[in-house]
């Protein structure tokens, strides 16, 4: 027989797993798209080497987001069993939407929208990292990110290429290439477990700390984040293999064609970037979204804006990083409101 806890921190706890494996889905095009447009990796290897990575990056990097999430936007005080397994069903239901029409989505603000939703209900939010943080670099980080990318592209990689100071297709081929591009997808991928794990974890060690009656300081609340983790991160890895072949075909094949050079831009980038945020203040920011505007840069470098934008999947990637985050702040006030009618909150 279950003890009584475990029967009552077993709802939102299965409901976290089932939104990492969400995020699983959702966080391979990112990773691996670079790499997988480039024809560098087979499909089927992915799977166990994101998953990896994503554990170590939560465990080594993930500490502030973790923060941020758990307590940093909505009181932890107010983070019970309903209010919890709310917040992680309005999440993973917007990223399930998203996964299953093969859009790459932004976990971050997906998690950050359903605080937000029983922040408003309660007239509790925190609105200084909020306003003043999270949101400005939702906008800035997939700006600098094309930037980058569409700068280097058509001011130092294409003209290299066209005047043939050196051979591009042998260098594709190169072996040592094709493994830094690798690299560089690992790269990504702990990047991904720095921040994106906490959208999980975070709520669920808010959860665990109120529920056990818990004093939370900071080393005190890092040790149960650590608990979660080790139960969340994993099914990172078990989304990427039943979700991630369908996001990573849209961004590795649907957007723009290009090697191993190109690839490994991308990741290094949009990687690096992830990183800063995460470690320097602890910001739940998209890696999709930076990954993407990222291929698009290096893709209009190439082809044109005209080109770019007669794609399909482009009007499609901008439609649902709209509806996505509405969609889980407008599940997540509901659901609150609905619980809080009924007693449970």
């Amino acid at each position: 027989m279950f003890s009584p806890m475990f029967s009552i921190l077993l709802v939102p706890f299965v409901l976290a797993m089932f939104l990492a494996i969400n995020m699983g889905g959702s966080g391979t095009a990112p990773s691996f798209s670079a790499a997988y447009g480039a024809n560098i990796i087979r499909k089927d290897l992915i799977p166990g080497l994101f998953g990896t990575f994503v554990f170590l990056g939560a465990i080594i990097a993930g500490k502030k987001v973790s923060l941020t999430i758990g307590k940093g936007i909505l009181p932890n005080e107010v983070m019970n069993l309903a209010l919890t397994s709310i917040i992680l069903l309005s999440v993973a239901l917007s990223l399930l939407a998203a996964n299953l029409m093969k859009i790459p989505q932004s976990t971050s603000q997906a998690t950050v929208t359903a605080l937000v939703g029983p922040a408003i209900y309660f007239d509790i939010l925190k609105t200084n990292k909020l306003f003043f943080e999270i949101i400005p670099t939702w906008f800035i980080l997939p700006l600098v990110s094309f930037l980058i990318t569409y700068i280097i592209g058509k001011y130092i990689y294409n003209p290299v290429k066209k005047r043939g100071w050196f051979n591009f297709q042998q260098i594709s081929s190169h072996i040592g290439l094709k493994l830094l591009v690798i690299l560089a997808s690992l790269y990504v991928s702990f990047a991904i477990g720095s921040n994106n794990v906490a959208n999980a974890a975070g709520p669920i060690a808010s959860m665990l700390a109120n529920e056990l009656k818990i004093t939370l300081t900071n080393n005190n609340f890092l040790l149960v984040m650590i608990v979660s983790t080790l139960i969340i991160a994993p099914c990172f890895g078990i989304g990427s293999s039943l979700l991630g072949h369908k996001v990573v075909q849209t961004t590795g094949k649907e957007i723009i064609d290009f090697g191993p050079m190109g690839a490994s831009l991308i990741s290094f980038i949009t990687g690096t970037l992830l990183l800063l945020a995460s470690v320097t203040h602890g910001i739940p920011t998209s890696l999709v979204q930076m990954n993407t505007m990222s291929i698009i840069g290096l893709g209009i470098s190439k082809i044109g804006w005209r080109e770019i934008l007669k794609k399909t999947s482009i009007k499609k990637l901008l439609t649902v990083w709209i509806i996505a985050p509405i969609f889980s702040f407008l599940i997540s006030i509901t659901l609150t409101y609905i619980a809080a009618q009924i007693g449970w909150l």
